[in-house]
């Protein structure tokens, strides 16, 4: 499985996890099978809120999964549309979700669970 993890610093395992997926100056691409790291800039970090295009920066990372902590609702329905599921976490860091990854079901929303601004949370 490859993840993306939207995080606001580029330390692969180490760095923090960004509480909205489109504001994320970086995204953390971890393969699961080959246990890799990848970092991915977002080039579409500042942005008006409904207005960023997440699928630009990861569509061609072959990625399964997004983890993050909130994101709008038109980011959710593209990452759909480009066939990968968006998942919600509450911890803080890429290296928790790569620990728990085994051992932890991921809970998949959808765009009712959206945020409503990059201040949600």
């Amino acid at each position: 499985m490859r993840i993306c993890i939207p995080t606001i610093d580029n330390r692969e395992r180490l760095s923090e996890i960004c509480n909205h997926f489109g504001s994320a100056p970086y995204f953390i691409i971890y393969d699961s099978q080959a246990n890799t790291y990848e970092t991915v800039n977002n080039s579409d970090s500042e942005h008006e809120h409904g207005t960023c295009r997440p699928t630009l920066n990861i569509s061609a990372m072959n990625v399964d999964t997004v983890i993050c902590k909130g994101l709008g609702r038109r980011a959710i329905q593209k990452l759909n549309e480009a066939g990968i599921r968006v998942c919600k976490t509450d911890l803080s860091h890429v290296k928790e979700i790569v620990y728990n990854l085994a051992e932890t079901e991921l809970e998949e929303i959808d765009a009712s669970d959206a945020c409503t601004g990059h201040g949600c949370h």
